[in-house]
């Protein structure tokens, strides 16, 4: 009896000590591919956040774009300088110092960052057609130093379209040049989105030729007009592109767009090499289109699952 329980206290012993053998062995192994995971994770995080356009969450410069973009789970909110209309300058509450302050306390206060202040107003104005477009340029570059910002956004638009009206792109590249000089003096870049096709807008690019005057890109500009937009990211390469807006025109929101692959997009930034900023602009759902929080919240949710490898689950 006595010699029946050793053996099996010797058995149970050498069980346990293999046990403990195969956690000792696998377990860094476990460790090592959960702390690759996060990293990887943490990777994607860096190279690519997810923004939203404050006038199209109805918030345009208004103090409540951080607490609801914070709500989406945006990253940052794109500002934007506000209406111009037939004013002299945009309807800027950020010349004041109170205002200033109170914009940067509140975007601390919900971790979120500026990545670029806008001049949407140019999407149904013309540079060309303002007399003082060197005021309203140097506003948006004072905002954004007094906002700690390096990116501006600037919409050729409708009236300023260089497709369609070939004759004020002479002007167009001048004034344009102007800009660039005031940026690159500033130690910031304007990005333009145009009409144009990629080829394009490098051959546009090369006539401004500032380092300051980048392009903007909008998925929605070639989908709507039929061109390849992984070719055209592929042709303007990373330097060439500050920010993008990755959205299509309202419809549907993004994980139901079947003209739009995003995983086709990402793979190909990331052959790229590019990492930056992708803010939702539209892509909302043609029946709901005042929902802000089912439209934006959904767009930001899927890009997040895509470009940062967080769960798909709408």
């Amino acid at each position: 009896m006595i010699k029946e329980h050793s053996i099996g206290f010797y058995y149970c012993k050498m069980k346990y000590t293999i046990i403990i053998l195969t956690i000792s062995l696998f377990l860094p192994l476990v460790i090592s591919c959960k702390q690759k995971t996060e990293s990887e994770k943490s990777v994607a995080k860096e190279q690519y956040k997810i923004g939203v356009c404050d006038w199209m969450i109805l918030k345009r410069q208004k103090i409540g774009s951080f607490e609801l973009s914070r709500e989406l789970g945006a990253d940052g909110v794109e500002i934007d300088m506000g209406g111009l209309g037939s004013r002299e300058l945009f309807d800027n509450k950020l010349r004041d110092p109170h205002f200033i302050q109170m914009f940067k306390d509140e975007a601390e206060k919900y971790d979120l960052e500026i990545p670029s202040i806008a001049m949407s107003a140019f999407y149904g104005q013309s540079l060309v057609d303002r007399e003082n477009y060197i005021d309203l340029i140097d506003e948006c570059i004072n905002t954004m130093q007094n906002m700690g910002v390096k990116t501006a956004f600037l919409p050729l638009g409708v009236q300023g379209d260089l497709q369609k009206k070939p004759e004020i792109r002479t002007e167009m590249v001048r004034r344009l040049k102007v800009a660039g000089d005031m940026a690159e003096e500033a130690g910031v870049v304007i990005g333009i989105e145009t009409s144009l096709d990629a080829a394009s807008e490098i051959e546009l690019l090369e006539e401004i030729n500032s380092p300051a005057i980048k392009i903007y890109y909008n998925f929605q500009n070639p989908l709507e007009a039929g061109r390849d937009i992984y070719s055209e990211l592929k042709l303007l390469g990373k330097d060439r592109i500050c920010q993008i807006h990755c959205t299509d025109t309202d419809e549907v929101t993004l994980p139901y767009n079947e003209r739009l692959d995003m995983n086709k997009i990402k793979n190909v930034l990331d052959e790229m090499g590019w990492s930056g900023w992708l803010i939702v602009e539209r892509s909302r759902d043609k029946n709901e289109p005042s929902n802000v929080k089912k439209n934006f919240g959904t767009n930001i949710k899927y890009l997040k699952g895509i470009f940062e490898q967080e769960s798909n689950d709408y």
